[in-house]
């Protein structure tokens, strides 16, 4: 996605483009922190947890956040959503980091920090409330955005349960090659969409996938544009919920 995004910016006139092409996984995986927005934190499909004191929390915590102690987070772990974008925040940046640390080595994907944890979102003018907490339980549930398909109906296409699907596999020969092909899907990658659309059936439904989902909502943009019944899938295809069969080369 980097580099294809890098060479849009430099038709569009950019001159001075670079591309890091390990990308935010390598950064996680070297143990970087990564942030996220005020906008998202408002009203992302998000588990937001304070890992301050109980007692800094009841004195004031980000809306909608839920109250974890940093020393209890362990024993909690489980209880968190291993699927869903999971933001911290605390008011040590050290502890705030540890807590991504653990999180990640437990095998979590998604985990940010709040951009200057809760001092910095009271003075960025964020939501607060105070008081009492009600309840430290987490209630998260997978929200589609638009143009998603579900991971049950990308299955039952793959599986060759619903005739009135056509599946695109986004993903570069090469990644085909070393890794397979889910059943019933066709290999056609990213940067071949636009030149290969005839190929394509204009009575069925098209649902896209890549490895992760970020090329696969390129081709849905490009898809949709052209007037293309279509929806991708939005979730790394290496995990567990997407049990789908995978034939090898």
């Amino acid at each position: 996605m980097s580099t294809t995004n890098a060479g849009l910016a430099k038709k569009l006139g950019y001159k001075n483009v670079r591309v890091y092409l390990e990308g935010e996984p390598a950064w996680s995986k070297a143990g970087y922190p990564t942030y996220t927005s005020k906008g998202y934190i408002d009203t992302g499909n998000i588990v937001l947890i304070d890992i301050r004191a109980s007692h800094k929390a009841v004195e004031g915590r980000i809306k909608r956040a839920v109250s974890i102690p940093y020393d209890d987070l362990e024993d909690r772990i489980d209880d968190i959503p291993r699927n869903s974008p999971v933001i911290l925040y605390s008011d040590d940046q050290e502890e705030a980091t540890d807590a991504v640390d653990d999180l990640r080595s437990d095998g979590f994907k998604h985990v940010a920090l709040v951009p200057g944890n809760y001092a910095g979102w009271v003075s960025a003018g964020g939501a607060i409330e105070t008081g009492p907490i009600a309840s430290t339980e987490i209630r998260w549930q997978r929200i589609l955005g638009k143009g998603e398909v579900s991971v049950a109906d990308f299955k039952k296409a793959t599986d060759g349960g619903d005739p009135n699907v056509f599946v695109i596999d986004s993903r570069t020969k090469e990644e085909v090659a070393e890794l397979g092909i889910f059943k019933n899907t066709t290999n056609i990658p990213l940067d071949e969409i636009t030149s290969r659309m005839n190929e394509l059936p204009k009575d069925k439904k098209i649902y896209v996938h890549c490895s992760t989902g970020a090329r696969a909502d390129m081709a849905y943009q490009e898809l949709k544009k052209n007037g293309f019944d279509v929806k991708f899938l939005l979730l790394n295809i290496e995990e567990a919920e997407c049990d789908c069969e995978i034939l090898r080369p």
